[in-house]
């Protein structure tokens, strides 16, 4: 005899988790487990040794008089000022070493890149030479032949003088500057908020001329947001502009603005390095756009200036935009090598409290503290920036 009753389904165990769920929260929990495991050993193992050798653990060193000279520091310091104090004039040199050197090796490496594709045959094989010199030669070997390079420069007496007003010697590349104060940073915001008042303008422009066709010039904006309105509020706070010139008096100069042989040869040394890297992934990515691109706009009849601007590298940006990440990442964290020549970032301030104090735990932590807090920052950017200009599938 014969039934159509079917048996009813097991019931599995933990609702809906499965064998396979099982298996993969036990391996999870089992590494994790193992990861705090270890940590917990060389903690406790640390704090043993820290204590039968009577060393002191601990952040309280910070609010001690650190005692130390910076001779080259963007940020005001004095060595009666702390320890706490002293470390963050480090991260202020670390960071005017790699902002502007992203900065500049981005410019240098997209124009190299680019200039690698030139039909000019000798264009591109100076950029080639440029490319595969420069990546080739260890940093570190580069960085001591700036140094000793800025070094052998005649004295100040006998600077060089490429320009009105600019010298340079052993003491550094000295040039002209405009003394910053409350009302000129006004100034400067109000410029600064009228760039990103423009772009947002620009964003509503380009998306009125994709509804109609109608093409709206921007510059009106341009010039009322960015040239007008800053020199209405300089105006109106009466904000005095004055250049000022360095002179030689004695040995040394005085006035202007002093960029120290240290900083300047690391800061040429990473911009050249990194830049021959950044050269490369430009024309790789260039190069990724298909050639249709190019003949369309060809047949169009654009010129070659407007075809790389405005088609064929916001396509190329795609492809550009990840490796370009880690080159930013490898200058920041290269910018350490500063310790080599003297250069006082971070790493060399640490090492300095390190040996006056013995805190090396707390001195290292901090170092990794601060490069991994500047390369999560560029990660955590340049990862939202990717997600803007990515393709979006319809």
């Amino acid at each position: 005899m014969t039934t159509d009753a079917r048996r009813p389904p097991r019931r599995r165990l933990f609702g809906a988790w499965g064998r396979r769920e099982l298996q993969g929260l036990f391996w999870q929990v089992l590494v994790v487990g193992i990861a705090v495991a270890v940590i917990a050993f060389l903690w406790s193992n640390t704090v043993t040794n820290l204590s039968a050798r009577r060393i002191t653990t601990g952040f309280a060193f910070l609010g001690r008089e650190a005692g130390m000279p910076i001779a080259d520091s963007l940020l005001a310091y004095n060595p009666r000022d702390t320890y706490l104090w002293a470390f963050v004039v480090g991260v202020g040199n670390t960071l005017r070493v790699a902002v502007i050197g992203i900065v500049l090796a981005t410019i240098l490496g997209t124009l190299i890149g680019i200039s690698r594709l030139s039909a000019n045959w000798l264009l591109s094989r100076l950029a080639a030479v440029y490319v595969e010199t420069l990546r080739d030669i260890p940093l570190l070997l580069q960085l001591l032949f700036w140094y000793v390079l800025m070094q052998a420069l005649p004295a100040a007496r006998a600077a060089w003088r490429p320009i009105e007003g600019v010298f340079l010697s052993n003491r550094g590349l000295i040039l002209p500057a405009i003394p910053l104060g409350p009302p000129q940073l006004w100034v400067l915001g109000t410029a600064v908020f009228g760039l990103a008042v423009v772009y947002l303008i620009r964003r509503w422009l380009i998306a009125q001329q994709m509804r109609d066709g109608k093409p709206r010039p921007v510059w009106p904006f341009a010039v009322s947001f960015i040239l007008a309105l800053p020199v209405l509020v300089s105006v109106l706070l009466r904000v005095s502009w004055t250049i000022e010139w360095p002179e030689l008096r004695g040995f040394n100069f005085v006035g202007g603005l002093t960029l120290a042989p240290e900083y300047f040869a690391l800061l040429i040394a990473l911009v050249t390095y990194t830049s021959a890297f950044i050269a490369e992934i430009v024309r790789s990515g260039i190069q990724s756009v298909p050639r249709g691109q190019w003949d369309a706009a060809n047949a169009l009849g654009l010129r070659r200036s407007f075809m790389l601007r405005q088609i064929i590298l916001p396509q190329a940006l795609r492809v550009i935009v990840p490796p370009m990440t880690s080159q930013y990442l490898n200058l920041t964290k290269n910018s350490s090598l500063a310790v080599a020549i003297g250069y006082q970032d971070v790493v060399s301030i640490a090492n300095t409290t390190l040996n006056q104090t013995g805190q090396a735990i707390e001195a290292i932590a901090l170092i990794m503290a601060v490069f991994l807090t500047i390369s999560l920052s560029i990660s955590f950017f340049m990862n939202w920036y990717n997600s803007r200009i990515a393709l979006v599938e319809r």
